[in-house]
């Protein structure tokens, strides 16, 4: 596969109507980025089929599944899903899946105890699903959703490496050591291209309280030195600022700079606004690509 080092992570490239997310991501292709990503959760379409369709839209563009939850369907159904999609368009899908997070799964009436465990029989379990698919050599790039240690030792014992979400380049530095040198890394960055201070906080805060309220996230920053006086209010200005990127392109382009120094191989930009928006994302990332280098 070759995508390059920067690709598109954006929850409406999956929920706008169909010929919305088709135009992005033809208009992503583009302008040059070399992914787009698409997620599975409340309000959102199935991955695979959204996926299909952007990869019948677009030429060269890799789509990824960020993340495909293990609790929407069984390991059957996933490896039947990567398969599909790895046969019909070789070396541009990527297979993302992970445990979610505790009060989503509990909302879908699953148990979320020993989620390491879990996913360690579904990766059993799809392993199996293999063995009788009719394609078995079309399969994509797996990688795990993971933040902490032993995740990300799964991902690399067990898979093509890990998608990290909401983590400063310092992760990236860690999650790099545990992968080792042959595993894939692509942290998601969340991003606005605005250089006021107060306003751009604004933007960023409106993203980071939805996620300072689950407690996956919490503890992995907690392991990398943030406290609960960050957690507070939506999150204080140094975590804000680790977690969005916010400034001129330049600036921005910086931070992505930052996780591919730290060893990412690829990095997935979610532009943010005051409400989710993608034609104000698209905005900001033409404004983006040539700070990129694209």
């Amino acid at each position: 596969m070759d995508a390059g080092h920067v690709g598109v992570w954006h929850p409406m490239i999956a929920k706008a109507p169909a010929g919305e997310g088709r135009r992005a991501a033809v208009e992503i292709e583009e302008l040059g980025y070399g992914s787009a990503w698409v997620n599975d959760g409340r309000g959102s379409k199935d991955p695979f089929a959204c996926a299909a369709v952007l990869l019948a839209a677009t030429e060269r563009l890799a789509i990824g599944a960020g993340i495909a939850s293990i609790w929407s369907r069984d390991a059957t159904a996933m490896a039947a899903g990567e398969a599909t999609l790895g046969d019909a368009f070789p070396g541009r899908f990527l297979m993302g899946i992970g445990v979610s997070h505790r009060p989503l799964v509990s909302m879908r009436g699953h148990d979320y105890a020993k989620p390491l465990t879990a996913m360690s029989r579904y990766l059993d379990g799809m392993d199996d699903a293999r063995k009788v698919l009719p394609t078995p050599q079309a399969q994509a790039p797996r990688l795990l959703a993971a933040l902490r240690p032993r995740m990300l030792e799964l991902s690399r014992d067990r898979a093509g490496g890990a998608h990290t979400y909401f983590v400063p380049p310092e992760h990236t530095v860690l999650a790099r050591d545990i992968l080792g040198p042959d595993r894939l890394l692509v942290p998601e960055q969340a991003v606005v291209v605005e250089t006021d201070p107060a306003r751009a906080r604004e933007i960023a805060r409106a993203h980071t309280s939805t996620y300072l309220r689950l407690p996956n996230y919490l503890n992995n920053l907690r392991t990398l030195g943030y406290s609960d006086e960050d957690f507070a209010d939506g999150g204080s200005d140094r975590l804000t600022d680790a977690i969005v990127a916010w400034g001129n392109p330049e600036t921005v382009a910086k931070r992505i700079g930052a996780h591919l120094d730290a060893g990412a191989d690829h990095v997935a930009i979610q532009p943010l606004s005051p409400e989710p928006d993608l034609a104000d994302a698209l905005v900001q990332l033409r404004l983006l690509a040539p700070a990129l280098g694209l």
